[in-house]
């Protein structure tokens, strides 16, 4: 049973930064907007293993630069 819709978009945003954002700074720039989700939370959403709550999506879009409908699939403009 899967438990979020954004794993595998959330990984391809990560590793296509460039600089590539690695999980632990992912973390580091979420812990800044008040956001608390370590390197191992992080992995598991990216496995599929853990559900996402929505303040956490929209920090996790805003720190990646990547729009909210993009990283739950419903488009493939990463903008939106």
């Amino acid at each position: 049973m899967f438990k979020n819709l954004i794993s595998k978009r959330l990984r391809q945003a990560r590793e296509n930064s460039n600089p590539i954002i690695t999980q632990e700074d992912l973390a580091a720039r979420l812990q800044l907007l008040g956001i608390c989700l370590d390197a191992t939370m992080l992995s598991k959403i990216e496995q599929n293993k853990r559900r996402v709550y929505d303040v956490e999506l929209v920090a996790i879009a805003q720190t990646l630069k990547v729009g909210v409908c993009w990283l739950l699939g419903l488009t493939d403009d990463r903008t939106k």
